[in-house]
């Protein structure tokens, strides 16, 4: 339907990406500040306005900073919705992203190693600016009575858009170099890793099945394969994302197109970054005969539990998640892949992978949230709809 002819009542205003919006303005502020050592300047926190160019800035970092900021321009103009649209919009989501960049470059006066730039502030506004003229011809069509919302209901359930946020941030959780393909989730390891030593035999001593069992599998790793290891996570996580896609859509959608489509843009991402964090030549180095094993028996079990009940599809998803925990947590680190981590010069990604470092810690954790609160009988949301067929 044509912008011009959506009444004002079938204008659709959006609380999710307004909260969308707030997350990615924090995301922002963590990837710009981090790693947060302020120290006392000899200038003032505005003074990079009037500094000249610098002469260190390359091409890359201009797009990378025009782009950096287009989700913001998107978002804002989806925020705004319906409230403010069109030019009006545009302008809102420009003067944010000048004045988020504004004030993130001059508490970088602050940060030794970082430098407040005035190119910064400009290709950042620039980038808020083109991502609120892309956002502008797609916003009727997305959150009113359009088509791409007609797809949206079509395809997906009405209480799905948790849960489709989830599925579009996991390709992006594998944008960090994780030790088994879809090996997302081990922040316990890390956890466990930062506490004093005098800690972690307290835990022990308060639970001694947990040593047992760090025991029986260190004595497994000693007589298993790695490829064996890898082929137990990356099935875990492929069946993990393929069954939580299906538990989103409903039984009209095209589930296959659907999900090639998520996995294909996962596998995308994670070469992407591979060629540009390492080399071009190991931008298919995760392709291993562990992944390829994982990812076959995934897809058959994807294959087969995919067009069982919804009570079922989450309730294997859920033990999928289990077992990718249990082992990415506990599970003895390959010693090639702590050193190629120890020997990885991240340079100018270091923000850009510190979030992804945290999104493929903190993701299966949310989603463990979302199951669990699927199944509670007192949940009013998505448990509504467990072993409704459709």
């Amino acid at each position: 339907m044509p912008e011009q002819n959506i009444k004002p009542w079938q204008r659709r205003a959006s609380p999710l990406t307004r909260q969308a919006l707030l997350c990615l303005i924090l995301l922002v502020a963590y990837a710009s500040l981090y790693p947060f050592e302020f120290q006392r300047a000899a200038v003032g926190p505005f003074d990079y306005l009037f500094a000249p160019l610098p002469r260190w800035m390359t091409m890359f970092d201009v797009v990378t900073n025009v782009l950096g900021y287009v989700p913001l321009g998107v978002l804002t103009v989806l925020a705004l919705h319906p409230a403010w649209r069109g030019t009006r919009a545009v302008l809102a989501a420009f003067v944010l992203g000048a004045l988020l960049s504004c004030g993130m470059e001059a508490l970088q006066t602050y940060l030794p190693t970082r430098v407040a730039s005035n190119v910064d502030l400009a290709t950042n506004a620039l980038g808020a600016l083109i991502g609120g003229a892309i956002a502008v011809p797609l916003t009727s069509p997305l959150l009113d009575r359009g088509w791409l919302r007609h797809l949206r209901f079509a395809w997906f359930e009405r209480h799905a858009s948790l849960l489709l946020v989830l599925l579009a941030l996991w390709p992006w959780a594998q944008a960090y170099p994780q030790q088994f393909l879809f090996g997302d989730g081990d922040l316990v390891r890390q956890i466990w890793l930062w506490q004093d030593p005098d800690i972690t035999d307290l835990v022990l001593d308060w639970v001694p099945k947990l040593g047992e069992l760090q025991d029986y599998l260190s004595a497994l790793d000693a007589v298993a394969s790695h490829a064996l290891w890898e082929t137990v996570v990356t099935a875990s996580g492929t069946v993990l994302a393929g069954l939580l896609a299906t538990l989103a859509m409903r039984r009209s959608a095209p589930r296959v197109p659907l999900l090639c489509a998520m996995f294909i843009s996962a596998f995308a991402i994670k070469a992407i970054t591979s060629a540009w964090q390492f080399s071009p030549s190991q931008a298919f180095d995760w392709v291993t005969a562990g992944a390829i094993y994982g990812l076959i028996i995934g897809a058959l079990v994807l294959a087969v539990a995919g067009r069982g009940p919804r009570s079922l599809r989450g309730a294997l998803a859920l033990a999928a998640l289990v077992v990718l925990l249990v082992f990415v947590n506990l599970l003895p680190a390959n010693p090639y892949y702590e050193a190629a981590l120890q020997s990885w010069r991240q340079g100018q990604y270091v923000h850009f992978n510190v979030l992804a470092r945290w999104l493929a810690w903190t993701w299966p954790y949310l989603v463990l949230i979302y199951l669990l609160a699927m199944f509670d009988p007192s949940h009013h949301g998505p448990a509504r709809s467990v072993g409704k067929q459709r």
